[in-house]
């Protein structure tokens, strides 16, 4: 009986891997369809969404299940508990790439995104499939080194978001109002989709360690001597 409960645990967590990598996939594939005005691949996204909410469902309803017939304690409550946290960020996170995908689609056959700011909305895009690969990794590896360093990877999408907003309040921009505001709106959803990856990494260290992940941070030797999380 407790080896199924375990099992049932860690399939809790592959189901997690499994939304980070699907809405990873999906900002990479949206942020193609929104550069290239691909209405097919943007369709493709919109459609694809499903599955991550799906999976989000099947996942709340295995741990609230858990949580009614074994009722755990300690690091088995933190785990389940933190992994229903983590699959709301996961799953709002597949909504924000379905969000470019939708302005992708509104705006066919036109291109959302002006040409001179292409390379920039296609290093955000990048960025958030990165910083969402890592995520996976983490909840995987539970290495808490590599969790508290999303955030550092995070500064570099602030960075262009705010590189994002000086192009569009230079008194030089000429692509109108309309455009204006669907850059706006793209720069907040590659913003947001980065913070909920670093949510995720700090939800881990939470789990891992029992201690919130901006309060280990600022310890002098935030991670110690401490290794991967293990079963009671």
């Amino acid at each position: 009986m407790r080896d199924a409960y375990h099992e049932e645990l860690d399939s809790i967590g592959e189901g997690l891997v499994e939304m980070a990598r699907l809405v990873g996939s999906a900002i990479g594939r949206a942020t193609t369809a929104i550069l290239d005005a691909d209405l097919k691949l943007a369709e493709s996204v919109i459609a694809a969404d499903e599955k991550v909410d799906d999976l989000q469902r099947d996942l709340e309803a295995r741990a609230i299940a858990l949580l009614a017939r074994q009722q755990p304690v300690a690091t088995d409550l933190r785990i389940v508990v933190t992994s229903l946290r983590m699959s709301a960020d996961l799953e709002r996170s597949g909504d924000l790439a379905q969000h470019v995908a939708k302005l992708a689609r509104l705006r066919f056959p036109d291109r959302a995104v002006p040409r001179d700011l292409h390379a920039t909305i296609l290093e955000m895009g990048q960025l958030a499939q990165r910083l969402m690969a890592k995520a996976a990794e983490v909840i995987i590896t539970k290495d808490v080194d590599l969790a508290l360093q999303l955030e550092q990877d995070d500064d570099a999408m602030d960075l262009l978001h705010r590189t994002l907003f000086q192009h569009l309040m230079d008194d030089r921009w000429k692509h109108g109002i309309e455009t204006a505001v669907d850059v706006t709106l793209l720069g907040r959803y590659y913003e947001r989709f980065a913070d909920h990856a670093v949510s995720v990494a700090k939800r881990v260290v939470y789990l891992v360690t029992g201690e919130h992940a901006d309060e280990l941070a600022s310890q002098p030797n935030p991670t110690g001597d401490a290794g991967p999380m293990e079963g009671p």
